[in-house]
Protein backbone atom coordinates (compact mmCIF):
# COMPACT_ATOMS: atom_id res chain seq x y z
CA UNK A 1 0.00 0.00 0.00
CA UNK A 2 1.33 3.24 -0.86
CA UNK A 3 1.12 5.92 2.05
CA UNK A 4 0.13 9.64 1.26
CA UNK A 5 2.67 12.33 2.33
CA UNK A 6 1.68 15.27 3.97
CA UNK A 7 2.91 18.33 5.85
CA UNK A 8 1.79 18.74 9.39
CA UNK A 9 -0.25 22.05 9.23
CA UNK A 10 -2.08 20.50 6.35
CA UNK A 11 -2.82 17.35 8.31
CA UNK A 12 -3.31 19.44 11.91
CA UNK A 13 -5.99 21.43 9.75
CA UNK A 14 -7.63 18.70 8.13
CA UNK A 15 -8.05 16.97 11.63
CA UNK A 16 -9.00 20.64 13.39
CA UNK A 17 -11.74 21.07 10.62
CA UNK A 18 -13.61 17.29 11.21
CA UNK A 19 -13.51 17.82 14.95
CA UNK A 20 -15.11 21.61 14.89
CA UNK A 21 -17.68 19.95 12.24
CA UNK A 22 -18.74 17.33 15.06
CA UNK A 23 -19.42 20.17 17.73
CA UNK A 24 -15.79 20.35 19.23
CA UNK A 25 -14.92 24.22 20.56
CA UNK A 26 -12.30 25.51 18.24
CA UNK A 27 -9.38 25.37 21.22
CA UNK A 28 -10.14 22.43 21.78
CA UNK A 29 -10.00 21.04 18.61
CA UNK A 30 -6.82 22.64 18.49
CA UNK A 31 -5.56 20.73 21.53
CA UNK A 32 -6.72 17.07 20.33
CA UNK A 33 -5.93 17.54 16.49
CA UNK A 34 -2.39 18.34 17.95
CA UNK A 35 -1.87 15.28 19.83
CA UNK A 36 -2.64 13.06 16.80
CA UNK A 37 -0.31 14.87 14.77
CA UNK A 38 2.49 15.22 16.81
CA UNK A 39 1.94 11.76 17.40
CA UNK A 40 2.67 11.03 13.96
CA UNK A 41 5.18 13.47 13.45
CA UNK A 42 7.30 11.69 16.41
CA UNK A 43 6.63 8.41 14.67
CA UNK A 44 3.45 6.78 16.53
CA UNK A 45 1.23 6.45 14.23
CA UNK A 46 -0.75 3.76 16.35
CA UNK A 47 -1.91 6.94 18.51
CA UNK A 48 -2.13 9.51 15.54
CA UNK A 49 -4.73 9.89 13.14
CA UNK A 50 -5.55 6.39 12.85
CA UNK A 51 -7.44 7.35 16.59
CA UNK A 52 -9.82 10.44 14.96
CA UNK A 53 -12.49 7.97 12.57
CA UNK A 54 -13.59 5.98 15.83
CA UNK A 55 -13.40 9.81 18.05
CA UNK A 56 -15.54 11.32 15.71
CA UNK A 57 -17.86 8.01 15.51
CA UNK A 58 -18.20 8.23 19.48
CA UNK A 59 -18.52 12.24 19.35
CA UNK A 60 -21.73 11.61 16.88
CA UNK A 61 -23.49 8.88 18.92
CA UNK A 62 -22.63 10.74 22.40
CA UNK A 63 -19.86 8.66 23.73
CA UNK A 64 -17.24 11.58 24.05
CA UNK A 65 -18.37 15.09 24.77
CA UNK A 66 -17.80 17.74 22.62
CA UNK A 67 -17.42 20.74 25.04
CA UNK A 68 -16.34 19.10 28.58
CA UNK A 69 -13.15 20.12 30.35
CA UNK A 70 -13.52 18.12 33.38
CA UNK A 71 -15.06 18.51 36.64
CA UNK A 72 -12.33 19.02 39.53
CA UNK A 73 -13.04 18.52 43.04
CA UNK A 74 -9.53 19.21 45.49
CA UNK A 75 -9.05 16.15 48.03
CA UNK A 76 -6.17 17.96 49.41
CA UNK A 77 -3.93 20.75 48.75
CA UNK A 78 -2.20 18.64 46.54
CA UNK A 79 -4.68 16.22 45.46
CA UNK A 80 -6.81 16.70 42.37
CA UNK A 81 -9.70 14.20 41.34
CA UNK A 82 -11.57 15.12 38.44
CA UNK A 83 -14.68 13.25 36.24
CA UNK A 84 -13.69 13.71 32.54
CA UNK A 85 -17.16 13.95 31.84
CA UNK A 86 -16.39 11.83 28.33
CA UNK A 87 -14.61 14.96 27.31
CA UNK A 88 -11.94 14.31 24.51
CA UNK A 89 -8.87 12.76 26.22
CA UNK A 90 -6.03 15.68 26.01
CA UNK A 91 -8.34 18.56 26.77
CA UNK A 92 -9.29 16.87 29.99
CA UNK A 93 -5.91 16.08 31.07
CA UNK A 94 -4.12 19.32 29.80
CA UNK A 95 -6.30 21.66 31.83
CA UNK A 96 -6.09 18.77 35.03
CA UNK A 97 -2.58 19.10 34.45
CA UNK A 98 -2.56 23.00 34.50
CA UNK A 99 -4.00 22.67 37.60
CA UNK A 100 -1.94 21.01 39.77
CA UNK A 101 1.51 22.69 38.75
CA UNK A 102 1.05 25.59 41.33
CA UNK A 103 0.62 22.83 43.58
CA UNK A 104 3.26 20.96 42.83
CA UNK A 105 5.83 23.84 42.56
CA UNK A 106 4.36 24.99 46.21
CA UNK A 107 4.46 21.15 48.45
CA UNK A 108 6.68 19.89 46.00
CA UNK A 109 4.40 16.96 44.95
CA UNK A 110 1.14 17.06 43.15
CA UNK A 111 -0.92 14.21 41.99
CA UNK A 112 -4.30 14.51 39.79
CA UNK A 113 -6.59 11.38 38.93
CA UNK A 114 -9.07 11.07 36.77
CA UNK A 115 -12.05 8.96 35.31
CA UNK A 116 -14.74 8.96 33.01
CA UNK A 117 -11.91 10.40 29.74
CA UNK A 118 -11.85 9.66 26.70
CA UNK A 119 -8.17 8.15 25.35
CA UNK A 120 -5.41 10.51 25.87
CA UNK A 121 -3.11 9.14 23.35
CA UNK A 122 0.58 9.47 23.81
CA UNK A 123 1.62 9.66 26.82
CA UNK A 124 4.88 11.42 26.62
CA UNK A 125 3.07 14.20 25.32
CA UNK A 126 1.70 15.47 28.54
CA UNK A 127 4.91 13.96 30.37
CA UNK A 128 7.30 16.17 27.91
CA UNK A 129 4.76 19.42 28.50
CA UNK A 130 5.95 19.42 32.28
CA UNK A 131 9.20 18.64 32.20
CA UNK A 132 9.53 21.83 29.75
CA UNK A 133 8.42 23.24 32.61
CA UNK A 134 11.04 21.87 35.22
CA UNK A 135 8.73 19.16 36.87
CA UNK A 136 9.22 15.67 36.80
CA UNK A 137 5.84 13.69 35.70
CA UNK A 138 4.97 10.57 35.84
CA UNK A 139 1.90 9.59 33.61
CA UNK A 140 0.15 6.31 33.95
CA UNK A 141 -3.39 5.27 31.90
CA UNK A 142 -5.08 2.20 31.50
CA UNK A 143 -7.04 0.56 29.01
CA UNK A 144 -9.25 -2.83 27.54
CA UNK A 145 -7.73 -5.79 28.96
CA UNK A 146 -5.57 -6.68 25.87
CA UNK A 147 -2.54 -8.49 27.28
CA UNK A 148 -2.16 -12.15 28.83
CA UNK A 149 -0.59 -12.95 31.45
CA UNK A 150 2.79 -14.34 32.01
CA UNK A 151 2.13 -17.93 31.07
CA UNK A 152 -1.95 -17.17 29.77
CA UNK A 153 -3.36 -17.14 26.60
CA UNK A 154 -6.45 -15.07 27.04
CA UNK A 155 -6.48 -10.58 27.22
CA UNK A 156 -6.96 -9.85 31.19
CA UNK A 157 -4.80 -7.00 31.62
CA UNK A 158 -4.63 -3.61 30.18
CA UNK A 159 -1.72 -2.30 28.27
CA UNK A 160 -1.13 0.18 31.08
CA UNK A 161 1.43 2.29 29.45
CA UNK A 162 3.65 4.87 31.66
CA UNK A 163 5.18 8.50 30.46
CA UNK A 164 7.95 9.31 32.75
CA UNK A 165 9.72 12.97 31.99
CA UNK A 166 12.80 14.40 34.01
CA UNK A 167 13.94 18.14 32.89
CA UNK A 168 16.85 18.51 30.94
CA UNK A 169 18.80 20.76 28.66
CA UNK A 170 18.32 21.43 25.81
CA UNK A 171 15.54 18.84 25.93
CA UNK A 172 13.73 16.42 28.44
CA UNK A 173 14.12 12.54 29.39
CA UNK A 174 10.82 11.17 27.88
CA UNK A 175 9.56 7.74 28.34
CA UNK A 176 6.95 6.69 26.84
CA UNK A 177 6.31 2.48 26.65
CA UNK A 178 3.04 0.29 27.09
CA UNK A 179 3.82 -2.75 29.36
CA UNK A 180 2.59 -4.60 26.08
CA UNK A 181 5.30 -6.19 23.47
CA UNK A 182 2.94 -3.41 21.24
CA UNK A 183 0.46 -1.16 21.55
CA UNK A 184 -3.54 -2.15 20.42
CA UNK A 185 -2.99 1.04 17.93
CA UNK A 186 0.25 -0.65 16.69
CA UNK A 187 -2.13 -3.74 15.53
CA UNK A 188 -4.34 -1.52 13.98
CA UNK A 189 -2.02 0.53 12.28
CA UNK A 190 -0.18 -3.07 10.94
CA UNK A 191 -3.33 -3.88 9.81
CA UNK A 192 -3.87 -0.83 7.76
CA UNK A 193 -1.34 -1.03 5.89
CA UNK A 194 -1.16 -4.93 5.56
CA UNK A 195 2.24 -5.57 7.05
CA UNK A 196 2.57 -8.42 9.71
CA UNK A 197 3.23 -8.72 13.45
CA UNK A 198 6.52 -9.59 14.57
CA UNK A 199 6.48 -13.05 16.10
CA UNK A 200 6.16 -12.94 19.62
CA UNK A 201 3.88 -9.94 20.21
CA UNK A 202 0.59 -11.63 20.25
CA UNK A 203 -1.67 -14.43 20.31
CA UNK A 204 -4.73 -15.14 18.26
CA UNK A 205 -8.55 -15.93 19.93
CA UNK A 206 -7.62 -19.39 20.94
CA UNK A 207 -4.45 -18.55 22.02
CA UNK A 208 -2.32 -19.31 19.99
CA UNK A 209 0.63 -17.16 18.04
CA UNK A 210 -0.20 -15.24 15.48
CA UNK A 211 1.95 -12.62 13.09
CA UNK A 212 -1.59 -11.68 11.60
CA UNK A 213 -3.34 -8.17 12.97
CA UNK A 214 -6.47 -9.01 12.08
CA UNK A 215 -6.10 -12.27 13.93
CA UNK A 216 -4.38 -10.09 16.72
CA UNK A 217 -7.16 -7.95 16.87
CA UNK A 218 -9.54 -10.76 18.27
CA UNK A 219 -7.04 -12.53 20.82
CA UNK A 220 -4.38 -11.00 22.82
CA UNK A 221 -0.75 -9.38 23.29
CA UNK A 222 2.08 -10.24 25.21
CA UNK A 223 3.47 -8.40 27.82
CA UNK A 224 7.05 -6.96 27.59
CA UNK A 225 9.92 -8.40 29.34
CA UNK A 226 7.95 -11.92 30.38
CA UNK A 227 7.23 -12.06 33.89
CA UNK A 228 8.55 -8.62 34.69
CA UNK A 229 6.59 -6.92 32.41
CA UNK A 230 3.42 -8.63 33.12
CA UNK A 231 4.12 -7.99 37.10
CA UNK A 232 5.04 -4.02 36.34
CA UNK A 233 1.65 -3.87 33.71
CA UNK A 234 -0.71 -5.85 36.51
CA UNK A 235 1.12 -3.73 38.86
CA UNK A 236 -0.04 -0.36 37.48
CA UNK A 237 -3.07 -1.06 36.53
CA UNK A 238 -4.09 -2.09 39.81
CA UNK A 239 -3.00 1.26 41.51
CA UNK A 240 -4.57 3.68 38.86
CA UNK A 241 -7.78 1.66 39.38
CA UNK A 242 -7.37 1.64 43.32
CA UNK A 243 -6.50 5.76 43.18
CA UNK A 244 -9.28 6.23 40.41
CA UNK A 245 -12.16 4.06 40.99
CA UNK A 246 -11.80 3.24 37.61
CA UNK A 247 -12.87 -0.34 36.13
CA UNK A 248 -10.74 -3.10 36.32
CA UNK A 249 -9.50 -5.71 33.28
CA UNK A 250 -12.54 -6.79 31.40
CA UNK A 251 -14.41 -4.49 32.38
CA UNK A 252 -12.99 -1.30 30.56
CA UNK A 253 -14.08 -0.40 27.86
CA UNK A 254 -14.61 3.03 25.84
CA UNK A 255 -11.20 3.47 23.87
CA UNK A 256 -11.23 0.75 21.53
CA UNK A 257 -14.97 1.01 20.67
CA UNK A 258 -17.58 3.06 19.54
CA UNK A 259 -20.52 2.35 21.44
CA UNK A 260 -18.95 2.32 25.61
CA UNK A 261 -19.21 5.16 27.48
CA UNK A 262 -14.83 5.05 29.03
CA UNK A 263 -14.59 3.84 32.28
CA UNK A 264 -10.66 3.59 32.69
CA UNK A 265 -8.37 5.82 34.80
CA UNK A 266 -5.55 7.97 34.14
CA UNK A 267 -2.65 9.17 36.76
CA UNK A 268 -0.62 12.36 36.93
CA UNK A 269 1.99 12.85 39.54
CA UNK A 270 4.25 15.87 39.25
CA UNK A 271 7.63 16.96 41.82
CA UNK A 272 9.55 19.39 41.62
CA UNK A 273 13.59 19.15 42.66
CA UNK A 274 15.69 21.38 44.06
CA UNK A 275 17.18 22.06 40.43
CA UNK A 276 18.61 19.39 39.21
CA UNK A 277 18.32 19.75 35.34
CA UNK A 278 22.41 20.47 34.98
CA UNK A 279 23.55 17.39 37.02
CA UNK A 280 20.73 15.36 34.85
CA UNK A 281 21.70 17.08 31.85
CA UNK A 282 25.24 15.82 32.07
CA UNK A 283 24.68 12.87 32.97
CA UNK A 284 22.66 12.30 30.29
CA UNK A 285 25.55 13.66 28.16
CA UNK A 286 27.31 10.73 29.39
CA UNK A 287 25.19 7.91 28.70
CA UNK A 288 25.09 9.29 25.23
CA UNK A 289 28.63 9.43 24.56
CA UNK A 290 29.18 6.03 25.90
CA UNK A 291 30.93 3.65 24.02
CA UNK A 292 28.11 2.02 21.53
CA UNK A 293 27.65 -1.43 19.98
CA UNK A 294 27.46 -0.30 16.39
CA UNK A 295 29.89 2.84 16.05
CA UNK A 296 27.45 3.77 13.31
CA UNK A 297 24.50 4.20 15.87
CA UNK A 298 25.68 6.39 18.72
CA UNK A 299 23.76 5.77 22.05
CA UNK A 300 20.54 7.36 22.65
CA UNK A 301 18.44 7.86 25.67
CA UNK A 302 14.56 7.79 26.01
CA UNK A 303 12.74 10.88 23.88
CA UNK A 304 16.19 11.56 21.30
CA UNK A 305 14.42 9.18 18.74
CA UNK A 306 11.07 10.66 18.80
CA UNK A 307 12.52 14.43 19.44
CA UNK A 308 14.75 13.58 15.72
CA UNK A 309 11.73 12.23 14.01
CA UNK A 310 9.77 15.40 14.92
CA UNK A 311 12.29 17.58 13.32
CA UNK A 312 12.27 15.47 10.59
CA UNK A 313 8.73 15.59 10.38
CA UNK A 314 8.60 19.24 10.30
CA UNK A 315 11.02 20.03 8.00
CA UNK A 316 9.75 17.05 5.42
CA UNK A 317 6.17 15.87 6.23
CA UNK A 318 4.36 13.10 7.56
CA UNK A 319 3.44 9.61 5.90
CA UNK A 320 -0.38 8.77 6.40
CA UNK A 321 -1.53 5.65 5.44
CA UNK A 322 -3.08 6.21 2.17
CA UNK A 323 -7.06 4.05 3.49
CA UNK A 324 -7.27 6.28 6.61
CA UNK A 325 -6.10 9.62 4.28
CA UNK A 326 -9.24 8.78 1.77
CA UNK A 327 -11.54 8.44 5.21
CA UNK A 328 -10.59 11.75 6.49
CA UNK A 329 -10.97 13.71 3.55
CA UNK A 330 -13.98 11.97 2.31
CA UNK A 331 -15.52 12.87 5.97
CA UNK A 332 -14.07 16.27 5.36
CA UNK A 333 -15.56 16.90 1.81
CA UNK A 334 -19.36 15.26 3.44
CA UNK A 335 -19.43 17.76 6.53
CA UNK A 336 -18.20 20.80 3.95
CA UNK A 337 -20.82 19.87 2.51
CA UNK A 338 -23.56 19.81 4.88
CA UNK A 339 -22.41 22.52 6.46
CA UNK A 340 -22.89 24.60 2.55
CA UNK A 341 -26.42 22.92 2.46
CA UNK A 342 -27.72 24.50 5.48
Amino acid sequence: MVDVHTDLLTAQALAERLLITAGVPAPAAAQQAELLVVAEAKGMPSHGLLRLPRLLRRLANGTASPTSTGRHHWSGPSYLTVDGEQGLGPVVAVRALEAIVPAAEQYGVAVCSITNNNHLGMLGYYAGRMADRGLVCLGITTSEALVHPWGGTEAMLGTNPLALAVPARPAPLVLDMATSQISMGKVHDHALRGVPLEPGWALDAKGNETIDPDAAKDGSIAPFGGAKGYGLGLGLGAMVTFLTGAAYGTAVGGTLDDDHLSNKGDLFILLSGGGGRHSTTEYLDQVRRSRPADPASPVAVPGDGARTRYHESVAHGIEIADDLWRELTALDAERREAVLAD
